[in-house]
């Protein structure tokens, strides 16, 4: 065997060392052109999808002012001025035209989003559609009625965005179940709304159109993540629109936007069609829903859409028509009450509302009885925040496509990126300090095994049997209780993912729940405000004392909740609380 020196072998070795070198540094700088490569991509997508949007908005603008150049006469500011059971009423008989209704609301529509950024999308079709309810025989009850429809809804031929690039490539290939309902009821959908990033947030802003600005102040976030329909329709720019609903996101947004909004027991109204980045979350369902002006509006629109169209066509949908008795009726009612639930302290002016509202009520021939949810604290940790996070927040994470993550999602973002082991230690070094914050991150660490998911989904329901069953205790009809608001400044929700406890709750029940404004923040509310301390004096109550300044003159709300299929109690509760509060502005 021949054996070489070392000194021989040396050369060899180094140029093997070089070659790799050279493969390593070639390799690397694939991999930065190929990164470099996919952001180009990515913008040339968001790109595309923004040139699409204005060139909707154009050819919006350009048929309005065909029709203002044919019809100049149009009184526009009393056709908005009109409710919705007025504008219904007029259109019946024929003493306005839908095309006149229709044209005069894309009109403001483009008003309103100049100013907010509120519509992601102009739905052309809807010229079709006006033509075609002209030529049906029955008028459905929704005739000529113009409406906006959330960002994923989905309408045959249009985007199902949810503020993500990874979705703007899918287009839907028919109708949501929802818009086919919408249309044989005569509505005409002509616009989609802006949504935050993913939906998982009650800011309203994506990287791909941009953030969502409060009508009333710009400053302000419009709520998420219906935040577009939120804004379009306060800044009046459409009558009617159709929301979803997981943790609050139309409760919210019609809190910060002095709007009346519904989220229904989630199987009352067809999901079929309604697109989700995250599917297959069943524990905490979601629900569609109304959102509007005044309570009439949302019972209108109930009942529209509660016919045998929609059973017919989605058969999971259970066949209960509305009940208009139900609403209708001026019974005493029996209506437990709280003013907070324990766990995150609102603001000054919405216990004053909640209080008032509660003062009115007893006036008025109610019964008011105290009431206390139980175990808030657990809920939102344990079974909430468990359930979207269930995987340690990988899914979500990797919906966003390259990295993009819109400014107002970060925070959350990062708190998923932590590792298990590093979220599950922080939680044990926080707990003795920040109780609250220590339970968020040992809740965003998730599960670890099929067994524990089902443990926690049988919690769930644990937890309804316990929450019904102290509502029977006291023979409640229905329960009054705050909501979040006023409306946050843009950027700050998503610092307080934990302070939607208020609506998340009944997400968690599967309650029927609305939101209803009935005042607006004072400057007495904005001094007591200063000596908010909240529960824990800790971070999370700082940040929301910033986030809410400022906001003199914005709507106040409060929430009413019916038990699971009594959107109708529900919405008789909100229709009280409603003309209270207008008697009282009007004395």
């Amino acid at each position: 065997m021949i054996q070489l020196p070392l000194r021989q072998l040396l050369p060899e070795r180094e140029v093997d060392h070089s070659a790799a070198l050279a493969l390593l540094c070639s390799s690397a700088a694939a991999v930065v052109v190929w990164k470099w490569l996919d952001k180009r991509q990515i913008q040339k997508k968001m790109e595309e999808a923004r040139r699409t949007r204005d060139e909707g908005l154009k050819k919006m603008a350009k048929i309005v002012q065909q029709f203002r150049d044919q019809v100049p006469s149009v009184q526009m500011d009393a056709i908005l001025s009109l409710s919705l059971l007025e504008l219904s009423g007029r259109l019946r008989e024929e003493s306005l035209s839908p095309k006149t209704v229709l044209y005069t609301y894309l009109e403001k529509a483009l008003e309103v989003t100049q100013q907010t950024n509120c519509l992601r999308h102009f739905i052309p079709e809807c010229e079709e559609q006006l033509q075609e309810i002209q030529q049906q025989e029955e008028k459905g009850l929704l005739y000529g009625i113009p409406i906006s429809i959330k960002d994923h809804i989905g309408y045959k031929g249009h985007l199902l965005t949810c503020g993500l690039v990874q979705c703007l490539g899918t287009v839907a290939q028919e109708d949501s179940v929802l818009v086919k309902v919408l249309k044989k009821q005569g509505a005409i959908p002509f616009a989609m709304t802006n949504v935050p990033q993913s939906l998982f947030s009650y800011d309203c802003s994506n990287p791909i159109f941009g953030q969502t600005l409060n009508p009333f102040n710009h400053k302000k976030s419009p709520g998420g993540s219906s935040g577009g329909e939120g804004a379009l329709i306060a800044g009046g720019g459409s009558i009617l629109g159709i929301g979803s609903d997981i943790g609050g996101s139309i409760r919210l947004p019609s809190s910060f936007c002095g709007l009346c909004g519904l989220k229904p027991t989630a199987e009352r109204l067809s999901l079929s069609g309604a697109s989700d980045p995250l599917n297959g979350i069943l524990a905490v369902p979601c629900a569609l829903g109304p959102m509007a002006r005044d309570v009439d509006s949302l019972a209108l629109c109930m009942k529209a859409l509660l016919c045998q169209e929609m059973f017919r066509l989605d058969p999971t949908v259970p066949p209960i028509p509305f009940n208009e008795e139900v609403y209708s009726s001026s019974a005493p009612l029996r209506v437990g009450y709280y003013d907070t639930d324990g766990y995150f302290p609102l603001p000054p002016c919405m216990r004053r509302a909640l209080q008032e509202t509660r003062g009115a009520l007893q006036t008025a021939g109610h019964q008011l009885v105290p009431f206390s949810p139980p175990r808030i604290h657990y809920v939102m940790t344990e079974l909430f925040l468990k359930t979207f996070f269930a995987d340690g927040g990988r899914a979500w994470l990797d919906v966003f496509t390259g990295g993009i993550v819109d400014p107002s999602l970060k925070s959350q973002v990062n708190d998923c990126k932590i590792p298990r082991l590093g979220k599950k230690l922080l939680a044990l070094i926080l707990k003795p300090l920040f109780p609250r914050l220590a339970d968020y991150l040992s809740a965003l660490a998730g599960m670890r095994s099929v067994k524990e998911m089902w443990n926690h989904h049988h919690e769930i329901q644990a937890y309804r049997t316990e929450f019904i069953a102290r509502w029977r205790e006291l023979q409640l009809d229905v329960v009054l209780c705050p909501v979040l608001g006023p409306a946050f400044t843009t950027g700050y929700p998503g610092k307080l993912l934990t302070a939607i406890s208020s609506t998340m709750l009944y997400n968690v029940l599967n309650f029927p729940a609305g939101v209803v404004p009935v005042s607006t923040v004072t400057e007495a509310d904005e001094e007591e405000l200063k000596l908010y301390q909240g529960y824990c004096d800790d971070r999370w109550d700082r940040t929301l004392k910033q986030a809410v300044a400022g906001a003199v003159g914005l709507p106040v709300a409060v929430q009413c909740v019916a038990l699971p299929w009594r959107e109708e109690l529900c919405l008789r509760l909100m229709k009280e609380v409603e003309t209270l509060s207008r008697k009282k502005k009007a004395a």
